[in-house]
């Protein structure tokens, strides 16, 4: 009996509980679609006077507000569990959308984040406020703008426009609250991972295919 244990233990518990945690949500298969084809950026400019597109990025979008500089702890959460570690990506850009008039605030954040990173990837976007509803109206998110054009939260858009996110027996989860470092650095971190697990692995494949014609 003992030894009958023992190879419990040894062999078929890790088998069970690998196949326990692959059959996640989000076990590495595939994230979720919850929009497809979002619409790409109007005519607006990043502080050096470029332009942002997202078709073949990932991109990580956020909402400012007109309240930047009292939200910039948010920034640094994203900077330091999320950006750090992927921002070498280069198809991967973090993206905030901002209300004109709010560019002095949003050099101050990028003067402030820059002291300790590679602000390549970061990117701050400039419309006018009309223009930040209805982008962000045409996402279909459950959950509104506040009364200053801001979120807590950042969602992920997919190199083919798609917002992704989780589909759970909770509710679906469209984005993930940069206040909240925990949130981050487990639930984003693990979905962004996936996003890079799929092209990894159709960049793969196609590489395959070709090889054999």
């Amino acid at each position: 009996m003992k030894k009958n244990i023992v190879l419990f233990v040894l062999f078929i518990l890790p088998i069970v509980a690998y196949m326990f945690f692959a059959s996640g949500v989000n076990g590495y298969t595939k994230l979720p679609t919850l929009k497809e084809n979002t619409a790409e950026f109007g005519n607006w400019e990043t502080l050096d006077g470029t332009r942002v597109n997202l078709k073949d990025k990932i991109t990580i979008i956020g909402f400012s507000g007109t309240d930047l500089l009292n939200i910039r702890g948010n920034f640094f959460n994203l900077n330091q569990k999320i950006y750090q570690t992927y921002h070498k990506f280069r198809d991967v850009q973090f993206v905030i959308l901002c209300p004109k008039g709010t560019e002095k605030d949003a050099a101050k954040v990028m003067e402030a984040l820059g002291g300790f990173t590679d602000m390549a990837q970061w990117r701050f976007v400039f419309a006018a406020p009309e223009e930040i509803k209805s982008y962000y109206a045409q996402l279909g998110l459950v959950e509104k703008l506040d009364n200053k054009l801001g979120s807590s939260k950042v969602y992920i858009i997919d190199k083919n426009r798609n917002l992704r996110g989780r589909k759970a027996e909770k509710g679906t989860k469209e984005g993930y609250n940069t206040f909240h470092p925990a949130e981050l650095n487990n639930e984003m971190k693990d979905d962004f991972k996936v996003i890079l697990y799929e092209y990894r692995a159709a960049f793969k494949k196609n590489k395959n295919a070709s090889r054999k014609i």
